[in-house]
């Protein structure tokens, strides 16, 4: 008998990197499990040299959290090797998060170099949950940002998600459909997706129904008599405009049509997809099928789509699986997690990492973020990020300046500033109430109508503005000279 292994939620308590354990382990044995400390999560660069990213993973990320500990078994395993303090490892045995923690809401747009998490927790606190954090985050915003990519490539035609056969083992699968489904995925093949977020379904037969029956009008009549209410039917298995197409068109008239139904579509998933899907049009138009779908598949992502449809495809639905669940253009999201701050006697004393590869170098400090947006228009203007008690007033006219290249400064009024962090976490409890994923999904929307369609480029895209506020930029120049 086989013992099963997959992960249950408790047992990713253990999903973590050595080193962190080692370093939990250092901090405790020399009296830093009660400094409060303070990390932010960022990364360096958009996906696909992309205008922006969609933030996405938070919400597992706090289910994560709030069933953080360590079993017996887990304190055995530790203790077994002989690296760790008995002390430690008892502290291990109750341990609860017990820290705060914000986070930029799921579905926004977000840039390099910002904040999107911060975590406030103890030495040992913050850095147990660094590697969950940038595996939930990152690739859930990943595969967003590139979903919302073949979205909007697809102007206006419905993509479907049908990555889950060729994503990275079980969790990329359900997770991508969800992150999926945010950047703009109309439905997802993934039943347990569907189930679990609440995402619509759709999917059609495969080939292996086809090959199954002695001839292709046979396997397309019995799959008509069976899901009349429902018939798609795939039309590429042996010959789409010879036999593929006809027989579909037979099978509509025969078993579908004389129940009272309507064919929903077929799926063409090989060959020159954009010269079959307009002669198919034809044929389905003039057998009097107008109503009856084109869904396309096979390797498609944005660059695909954009070209077929600028070539006249006649495809009413995408099918995009192992581009969009993988990201196979670009498929790292680089979030990092780095101290900023620690907090000592009720002082924020401000930390820093330097590098000779300056985009390297961290924005010392406990930090907010903000976003301005034009009164008028609703567009954003710019984000800002400000040491976490400064308030930008926007009553009054506000001066942004580039952190590089700081002669370049404007003056913006008529604007309104919004905070984009979210307390999620307070003391260790969650405080945050997540919204459904379709409310995600329409929100996500909602944030990228605001940028400017110079941003929205898939080549050279506008650069948006990401400022500091003045105290911050001072801040971080005064560290770089003192440890230089």
């Amino acid at each position: 008998m086989i013992t099963p292994k997959l992960l249950d939620k408790h047992s990713f308590s253990m999903l973590m990197d050595f080193c962190e354990l080692f370093m939990a382990n250092g901090y405790f044995d020399n009296a830093g499990a009660g400094e409060q400390v303070y990390f932010d999560m960022f990364f360096r660069k958009i996906p696909d040299n992309g205008g922006f990213a969609i933030m996405a993973g938070t919400e597992q990320f706090a289910e994560y959290i709030e069933g953080l500990g360590f079993s017996s078994g887990d304190i055995e395993y530790l203790a077994g090797m002989g690296n760790f303090s008995p002390e430690f490892l008892r502290y291990l045995e109750n341990f609860r998060f017990s820290g705060d923690i914000w986070a930029v809401p799921e579905g926004t747009p977000v840039f390099p170099g910002e904040p999107i998490v911060t975590v406030r927790a103890t030495a040992v606190d913050a850095q147990l949950i660094e590697t969950m954090l940038l595996s939930y985050v990152n690739y859930q915003s990943l595969v967003a940002t590139k979903a919302n990519r073949v979205v909007r490539a697809a102007s206006g035609h419905e993509v479907l998600e049908i990555g889950s056969r060729r994503a990275h083992g079980p969790q990329s699968a359900l997770l991508g459909a969800r992150a999926a489904y945010i950047g703009g995925c109309e439905a997802t093949a993934c039943v347990l997706a569907a189930q679990k977020y609440d995402i619509p379904l759709m999917e059609t037969m495969s080939h292996a129904w086809v090959q199954l029956f002695d001839s292709e009008l046979e396997a397309f009549r019995a799959y008509a008599r069976k899901y009349p209410d429902n018939c798609s039917l795939i039309v590429d298995t042996y010959n789409v405009l010879g036999s593929g197409i006809p027989n579909a068109i037979q099978a509509f008239r025969e078993e579908v049509v004389p129940r009272g139904y309507r064919p929903k579509s077929i799926r063409i998933d090989s060959g020159d997809i954009a010269y079959i899907t307009k002669k198919g049009r034809k044929m389905l138009d003039q057998a009097g099928f107008l109503d009856c779908r084109i869904i396309a598949s096979n390797s498609l992502d944005e660059y695909v789509i954009r070209d077929m449809l600028m070539q006249g495809a006649k495809a009413d639905i995408f099918g995009v699986g192992e581009r969009l669940i993988t990201a196979a253009s670009d498929p790292v999201f680089p979030g990092v997690y780095k101290l900023c701050a620690v907090e000592r006697g009720g002082r924020i004393i401000p930390k820093i990492k330097l590098s000779e590869n300056t985009s390297k170098i961290t924005l010392p400090g406990f930090k907010c973020l903000w976003r301005l947006f034009d009164r008028d228009t609703g567009k954003a203007i710019a984000d800002v990020i400000t040491l976490f008690d400064e308030i930008i007033d926007d009553s009054r006219e506000y001066e942004l300046f580039d952190p590089e290249h700081t002669w370049k400064r404007k003056k913006v009024g008529n604007f309104v500033a919004r905070r984009l962090h979210k307390q999620i976490f307070k003391a260790g409890e969650c405080v945050a109430e997540f919204p459904q994923t379709s409310e995600v999904r329409e929100y996500c929307r909602a944030q990228i109508d605001t940028l400017w369609e110079e941003v929205l480029r898939f080549e050279n895209p506008h650069k948006y503005y990401v400022d500091y506020s003045q105290r911050l930029w001072d801040l971080r120049h005064d560290m770089i000279r003192e440890h230089s």
